[in-house]
């Protein structure tokens, strides 16, 4: 049993009896047939021999036949008779009759023609007369155990055999049959010396064959391989430190070089796979979530730090066991449907911590499959969201807060969307304030709460301002809203949006019209001596064209047509600069409505200035211009803003008469300088005076309501403030400076309108 084990478990023990046993094989296969070709050999020379013999014994009675000359005969086969080969010399009658035999007491014996050397022939009837050698021979054995080789030889009925001296007839073919038997016992000897010799050599040719092969195989296989399989065992342990040397250049060798080389890429391989186990045991261990991996019976098999810490799990407990304290598994377990049907689930569990706070996860679960596809575990990913839980419910509280906020500011408010300001969502003012349902105004274009005209203008202005002051808006009802929109870009639902809130304004702008109104009227006032004066200029032209066409007619002279024709265009000039001065006057003293447009400021200045010309010259107030041509037009209302320019000429003025006043012995110069420019997308109107001057730190005040430098009773403080929102509702911007020299500037600027 053991033999057997080794030669099963051995290469070497199967190499050699598989060798063994070819080599035995072939041998035995060799011997085989050159013992039989010795055997047939030597058979084929003793049947030989022995058929010469019968031939020679036959041709030597054949004369002693043919004389019937018995006793020769009888003389010949007992000479041969004595040879120690051979056994027996019969010559049988047709009858079966033993004439002649080397034996006397055989002599005249009658035999079975069916025993064993007649039957050769008369096995069939009539008797055969032709056979081979192989036919006529035959082999038994001698009672004395040895073989008997036994040729019969038939004697046939020749020509000389057949006359007047001889009794046989003609027709007779067989006369008789020489049977010599001769002894195969040195042969069989001689046989089985051979066999043994042939015998012998093959054990002595596959002996020390088998023991060279055996040698060989132990010391060119065996040991190799035996080095090979500990070197092999090594790498299969994990010690790649040693080395296999077979100093060998045949396929084993080549072997070896390749397990050497094999050994050395398994430790790289391996030192690469320790370190990437490493890094992926290190990240199983770090992953802030709780990582678990399950049984079929929820037991668990491996968990992370992060699981272990926060929980503290027993060996061999079960998930829901270290998760929430329960005696048996939830109702609802990923875990569970991942080993039904082997795919991944996720959900949301909540459960108590070790320190006894409640905790929310979201759980997913994935499966773990062997190598013949089979689930054979779960793994189980948590991940901590109570913040944001908490974060939820807040944001929910939140919501519900700002939600109600949103819907009671008092302001409206729209959400638009920001490529087709379609209104997405507003607060309950604005269906108020615009006399609409919520499902009416929801849905529809922002810009449908503008004028037709205005739709493009404003489109414009949404997308590119953040702030639109005293826009128009038609309400449901077709009522008119003067509203300052605010827009920022915001986020809703995920979509970027514009968020906008209008401001109902038009009861203010009611107020500054009214404001506004009244500063006209108190400026009017102030202009009262001035115009006056400027209309007193041409009123004395008219009067004293009239009075000299007037006496020309008392007195009945004769007017030249030349004279009357002048006199006529004086009076006609004149008539139309006072109505302009009167229609200009009234024009600025109507209350209009806010009306902006493309203007040029210049003509605006001049405007301005053409009431104050003549006032100012009789100050001596000198007017120094200097206007940039071709400026670029600018978006405002003309007739409020004459008024900014008028406000700021008449204070002007009034800082250059109190500078006077304060310096009485002095030579004060007396200057107004105007000045506009246009640089990069702005136009500046610049307004400098020599007066007395604004103090620095007063400068940022000036522009408040009702504050004023002026003595008691000389102002209302409302002028600048007024020309500060005029100039603002433009979207330009107004700044008071000290003038280098003496005085204030003021420096108004104005986007400029592309062209």
């Amino acid at each position: 049993m053991n033999l057997f084990k080794i030669i099963r478990q051995r290469l070497v023990a199967k190499l050699i009896l598989t060798v063994g046993l070819v080599f035995l094989l072939f041998v035995s296969i060799w011997a085989y047939f050159n013992i039989n070709y010795q055997k047939e050999k030597a058979m084929q020379n003793i049947v030989g021999a022995t058929d010469r013999l019968t031939t020679t014994i036959r041709l030597g009675t054949h004369y002693a036949m043919m004389l019937n000359s018995r006793d020769d005969i009888n003389q010949i086969i007992t000479n041969i008779g004595r040879l120690p080969e051979i056994k027996n010399i019969r010559i049988y009658n047709k009858s079966g009759e033993i004439k002649f035999s080397n034996s006397p007491s055989e002599v005249d014996l009658p035999t079975n023609i069916k025993a064993e050397a007649c039957d050769i022939c008369h096995r069939s009837d009539p008797p055969h007369s032709e056979l081979a050698l192989n036919e006529r021979t035959r082999i038994f054995n001698d009672p004395a155990g040895y073989r008997l080789l036994g040729i019969i030889t038939p004697i046939r009925n020749e020509s000389g055999c057949s006359g007047e001296c001889h009794v046989h007839p003609e027709g007779k073919k067989i006369l008789g049959a020489l049977d010599v038997v001769v002894s195969l016992q040195e042969t069989d000897k001689e046989i089985l010396i051979a066999q043994r010799s042939i015998i012998g050599l093959a054990f002595f040719v596959f002996l020390p064959t088998s023991v060279i092969i055996l040698v060989f195989v132990l010391t060119f296989v065996n040991r190799p391989i035996k080095k090979l399989i500990e070197g092999t065992r090594l790498i299969a342990r994990g010690d790649y430190s040693g080395s296999v040397e077979i100093d060998q250049e045949d396929e084993i060798g080549q072997l070896a070089v390749a397990i050497h080389q094999m050994n050395h890429k398994i430790a790289q391989k391996q030192t690469a796979l320790n370190q990437q186990r490493d890094e992926y045991m290190d990240l199983f261990q770090r992953v802030p979530c709780l990582i678990t991996v399950q049984d079929r019976s929820f037991k668990l098999l491996r968990y992370n730090r992060e699981f272990a810490d926060m929980f503290d799990p027993k060996p061999g407990g079960h998930c829901y066991e270290a998760y929430k304290g329960h005696s048996k598994k939830c109702e609802s377990c990923p875990v569970e449907k991942t080993f039904a049907d082997g795919k991944s689930y996720s959900t949301e569990e909540t459960g108590v911590d070790k320190d006894g706070s409640i905790k929310h996860w979201i759980v997913r679960s994935s499966p773990i499959f062997d190598k013949k596809g089979k689930v054979v575990a779960a793994m189980e990913i948590s991940h901590d969201i109570t913040q944001r839980r908490l974060l939820e419910v807040e944001l929910e509280q939140s919501e519900i807060k700002y939600h109600a906020i949103f819907n009671n500011i008092p302001n409206p408010v729209f959400v638009l969307d920001i490529n087709t300001l379609e209104i997405l969502n507003s607060n309950k003012r604005a269906a108020t304030v615009y006399g609409y349902d919520d499902d009416e105004i929801n849905g529809r274009s922002f810009l449908d709460l503008f004028k037709g005209d205005e739709i493009d203008y404003y489109a414009f202005k949404i997308w590119t301002s953040s702030i639109i002051n005293r826009a128009k808006h038609i309400c449901k009802d077709g009522k008119e809203l003067y509203v300052n929109i605010r827009i920022s870009p915001s986020e809703y639902s995920g979509h970027e949006v514009l968020l906008l809130t209008t401001s109902d304004v038009t009861k203010r702008l009611d107020a500054e019209q009214q404001l506004i109104q009244a500063s006209k009227m108190a400026t009017l006032g102030e202009m009262a001596t001035g115009v006056a004066h400027e209309l007193n200029q041409p009123l004395s032209v008219i009067k004293t064209a009239s009075s000299f066409l007037v006496k020309k007619i008392e007195r009945q002279q004769p007017i030249q047509e030349d004279i009357l024709g002048t006199m006529l265009g004086k009076i006609d000039g004149n008539v139309d600069r006072a109505a302009k001065i009167i229609n200009h006057m009234r024009q600025f003293a109507r209350k209009s409505d806010i009306e902006m447009e493309k203007i040029d400021v210049t003509t605006v200045i001049e405007n301005a200035f053409e009431i104050f010309s003549q006032q100012l010259k009789v100050r001596g107030i000198e007017i120094v211009r200097d206007f940039t041509r071709n400026l670029p037009k600018i978006n405002a209302d003309p007739a409020r803003l004459e008024q900014v320019f008028i406000n700021l000429l008449l204070n002007a003025r009034d800082a250059i008469e109190e500078h006077c006043a304060q310096h009485p012995s002095e030579i004060v110069e007396k200057r107004i300088s105007l000045k506009t420019t246009h640089a990069k997308n702005y136009v500046s109107v610049q307004v400098c005076d020599t007066g007395i001057g604004i103090p620095k730190n007063i400068l940022d005040k000036i522009f408040e309501p009702f504050y004023t430098t002026k003595e008691v009773g000389k102002g209302t403080g409302l002028g600048l403030s007024i020309s500060y929102g005029i100039v603002k509702d433009c979207g330009g911007d107004i700044v008071a400076t000290s003038n280098r020299e003496q005085g204030t500037c003021f420096r108004i600027k104005f986007p400029a309108i592309s062209k």
